[in-house]
């Protein structure tokens, strides 16, 4: 049975995990590390001592054949030599293609979108001077998720999304990446509000990652999950979202 270990702060790592069961097979362990959240106000320093922990946690506890960190703010400004790692970054490249004004944003924590990371990242592609990347802080929108908000109070965060997107959504911006996990649940509020941007999700991009990097498939999709937080007020959150599985407790 092929085991694949994802984590991240809370519940970011359900999309991706929603796209990986769509195209594989696999015994699933959810990790959501609540402990430390949110991943996105710590400084390197604490999401390097975070992964590290995290990471032998999951090897020790499970010895899964693949782990996805399913966020990008430690997938940008951790650097892991562990080859089991699978990281999530900002589908910017595929962004730009699909642009028409080549103006894009990258809708990410706010560690993220102010780390030196995330700048020599973009510097990779070595896009002409014409081609435009506006970083934005959407730490206000991780907590719309992480409430559970999105569900129970639709109308607060069609406010909050306004609020924080509005005055960035010029004409210019005609495509936007979802460089937080977390943010692929609101991608539905997101489109409704700025039907003028296409929200790039890069849950699939992964999933087919991790298919490349599995020998063979088990025979059907099971999942265990387990948080760092209080696991009866995780199983409410998750329960809101039609998820009906017992979260164990697990913790470095």
């Amino acid at each position: 049975m092929v085991k694949i270990a994802v984590f991240d702060s809370g519940l970011g790592s359900l999309s991706i995990i929603k796209a990986i069961q769509k195209i594989c097979k696999s015994e699933i362990i959810y990790f959501a590390d609540q402990k430390n959240f949110p991943y996105g106000k710590k400084s390197k320093k604490q999401l390097e001592t975070v992964m590290k922990q995290t990471i032998k946690l999951l090897e020790e506890n499970f010895s899964p054949d693949v782990i996805v960190m399913a966020s990008n703010t430690p997938s940008l400004m951790v650097k892991i030599t562990n080859k089991k790692i699978i990281g999530v970054y900002p589908p910017i490249k595929e962004a730009m293609m699909l642009s028409e004004t080549k103006n894009i944003a990258i809708l990410g924590t706010s560690a993220a979108v102010k780390s030196k990371s995330l700048s020599s990242y973009i510097k990779k592609f070595n896009f002409s001077k014409d081609k435009k990347i506006y970083k934005i802080n959407s730490s206000v929108l991780v907590d719309l998720v992480e409430s559970n908000k999105f569900i129970t109070d639709k109308v607060y965060c069609k406010k909050i999304i306004k609020k924080v997107l509005s005055h960035v959504f010029s004409d210019k911006i005609d495509v936007a990446t979802l460089s937080s996990t977390h943010l692929s649940f609101l991608k539905s509020l997101l489109s409704t509000e700025f039907p003028q941007v296409k929200f790039i999700d890069p849950a699939e991009i992964i999933a087919h990652k991790v298919l490349a990097n599995i020998k063979k498939e088990s025979k059907k999709n099971t999942i265990k999950i387990f948080t760092s937080g209080n696991t009866k007020l995780f199983e409410k959150k998750l329960h809101k979202i039609g998820i009906r599985n017992k979260v164990s407790f697990l913790s470095t």
